[in-house]
């Protein structure tokens, strides 16, 4: 993970050293917080000058300073991890060889290969010197965020940069840089213009793969060009260059009658856990439960080692608790975080923790006006005491305030933890309750939230927005290991299940779809929502998390897991003729339960804004679709 920012200048004015202000080297420090360097290129001659500001979260290999400079006076700029594709040895540092190997390219078409090639997220700024060109983008996902900004004046005509940061008056407002494809510029011809030429090189399918659907994807220039200033202009590249999509496209198949597969479980309108063994005892369907297993488990292999690991110091077995988490997870005790847990425990050495970070924002407190004795609040806070903190006694003082936050996430990863130590109960699993008022929510809104989930500014964002900060933060109480202590991770990773409702059809939309409008509808909306996936939710979440100076791995979007699941006719995934809990995400239940999961494995989807109550929070008549007014105020350091 790191902080990466670019600032081209055509006016060659005195001053670039100092546009970045010390409020934006902060935002952009927050996420690289081992390093921070600054380079200025000026190309004199030709009235151009870029600025580079580079921030590093130290993770693989040696500790390396961005921007990198080679010889050629090319620079670098990488946020991204090398998981496949391209070599990359284990004491490797995954930058240096991108930029060895695009240093080596002398032709577009090199370079777009490269690009095609790697597996894992990333976000890239390239200054190619003897073109005098930029290149810049992000992967097919856009599991890595990169905004752009262009502005009237010719010194700061345009910057790109990880997350918002504030810089002086500006014509236009920060956008995210579309994930359709890759772009460059060509600095020497904006000089003579006096304005911004963009080329874009979109993605597109290998039209070799057979499958029914278009194989050049959806690259709308008219409407990126709507939402960029007059002084940028967009095109396609001359030679009409693409760069294969690292996924394969999606199976429309309309599968037939299925014999021998169950369609229905009658009445019922509650799934059990019986109800999944039926469906494994079908060959077909228990054999793609385990390729997905299997799949998946080496997505998450690669994203829980490929991190820099300090030496193991064996602990006397009385502080065996006292062992440091280099992996964490975004924990509801849901289906999609109890198989991330349960395929890590595969993987992170035994002798490592690894941190469950389960978010509660404060609910109504239980007891009622002053005085009240009624016997109806008395059993609810009979029964708060009960089940509000299962792990030992709480001094009664402490009912309503501990169970203002007993929220339905924290009972369900309560129960996902038991499942976990039942599965392995040599693992350390430390359970993070982390509680948020009120008044702490307001306060880290304003000062530190607002400007990560910007520029996406509905009720959802910043819902979301808000409930990942505070999970991925990582601070609480950890409630596991005797009596409740206040917990912070230092675990620089952080995995999170996004991704399985939108190729799984997890959603409750998705079953409205599919009800109303019949199967063809279901596959248009999974495909609608894999492609929206980078502009909806992953460059925000990737802000968010990498706030703390942590780094979100998105297992569920392996590029072999999205070509795994694409290759399946949507019957093989999801059945949305069964109940919930069972039909939506049916492929990744039977696996879970192929894996030893036991409850978590039926349970149904919960939206994690209104798991974790954020959602109870604020003004109860807002649509999440609405433009959110508690985003509009930025605080400016």
């Amino acid at each position: 993970m790191c902080g990466i920012c670019c600032v081209v200048d055509l006016s060659l004015k005195p001053g670039l050293d100092d546009v970045l202000t010390h409020s934006a080297i902060r935002h952009l420090k927050r996420r690289g917080p081992n390093s921070s360097f600054q380079l200025t290129k000026t190309a004199s001659s030709h009235g151009y000058q870029c600025l580079f500001s580079g921030h590093v979260l130290h993770l693989r290999g040696q500790l390396t300073l961005q921007p990198l400079q080679d010889e050629y006076n090319n620079v670098f700029l990488w946020n991204g991890e090398v998981f496949g594709g391209v070599n990359v040895g284990a004491m490797d540092n995954d930058t240096r060889i991108m930029f060895h190997h695009l240093s080596s390219c002398n032709s577009e078409s090199g370079i777009l290969s490269l690009l095609e090639s790697v597996r894992g997220p990333w976000a890239f700024i390239y200054y190619q010197a003897s073109s005098h060109c930029l290149w810049f983008g992000r992967d097919f996902m856009g599991r890595r965020s990169l905004l752009w900004q262009f502005n009237h004046d010719l010194q700061k005509a345009m910057c790109l940069t990880s997350v918002n940061i504030p810089l002086s008056e500006s014509d236009s407002e920060w956008q995210e840089v579309p994930a359709s494809g890759i772009f460059r510029i060509d600095l020497k011809a904006c000089v003579s213009t006096k304005s911004v030429h963009l080329y874009s090189y979109p993605w597109k399918h290998n039209s070799t793969q057979n499958f029914t659907q278009k194989h050049t994807l959806s690259f709308d220039l008219p409407q990126i060009s709507k939402d960029l200033p007059a002084i940028v202009q967009l095109s396609m590249n001359i030679p009409g260059m693409c760069l294969t999509a690292p996924v394969a496209p999606m199976n429309r198949a309309i599968p037939g009658a299925l014999s021998g597969l169950p369609h229905s479980l009658g009445s019922s309108n509650t799934a059990t856990l019986e109800d999944l063994q039926i469906h494994l005892g079908n060959e077909h369907r228990k054999a793609l439960a385990h390729q997905l297993i299997n799949v998946l488990s080496e997505a998450v292999r690669k994203r829980v080692l490929y991190l820099q690991r300090d030496r193991i110091i064996t602990l006397p077995e009385a502080k065996i608790a006292e062992r440091k988490a280099n992996v964490a997870i975004l924990f509801s005790g849901g289906i999609d975080s109890m198989v991330l847990a349960a395929l890590s425990d595969r993987h992170v050495p035994l002798e490592e923790p690894i941190d469950l970070l389960n978010v509660a924002f404060m609910m109504k407190k239980l007891n009622g006006p002053k005085g009240s004795t009624s016997k109806l609040n008395k059993q609810k806070k009979k029964q708060a005491t009960e089940t509000c903190h299962e792990d030992g006694p709480i001094n009664g003082s402490e009912v309503n305030d501990l169970c203002a936050f007993n929220v339905p996430d924290r009972i369900t990863g309560r129960a996902g933890l038991k499942e976990l130590e039942a599965l392995n109960p040599s693992r350390i699993w430390n359970f993070v309750e982390i509680n948020v008022t009120a008044e702490e929510l307001k306060e880290m809104r304003e000062q530190r939230i607002s400007h990560l989930v910007l520029p996406l500014c509905t009720v959802l964002d910043d819902s979301i927005g808000c409930a990942v900060w505070f999970a991925s933060r990582g601070i609480g109480m950890r409630t596991n290991h005797g009596e409740p202590k206040l917990y912070s991770t230092v675990a620089k990773v952080v995995l999170t299940g996004i991704g399985a409702d939108e190729q799984l059809a997890g959603y409750s939309r998705h079953r409205v779809r599919f009800q109303t409008a019949g199967l063809e509808a279901l596959i248009e909306e999974l495909s609608m929502e894999l492609g929206r996936i980078s502009s909806r939710n992953l460059g925000r979440d990737d802000r968010v998390i990498g706030d703390h100076g942590k780094e979100a791995r998105f297992p569920f979007l392996d590029e072999d897991v999205v070509s795994f699941l694409n290759s399946l006719p949507i019957w093989d995934k999801a059945d949305l003729t069964l109940p919930r809990g069972i039909g939506e995400k049916l492929i990744l239940r039977l696996a879970a339960k192929e894996l030893g999961l036991a409850s978590s494995c039926v349970l149904p989807k919960r939206a994690m804004q209104f798991g974790s109550r954020i959602a109870k929070m604020e003004n109860h008549k807002e649509k999440a679709s609405d433009q959110c007014s508690r985003l509009q105020t930025l605080s400016i350091e």
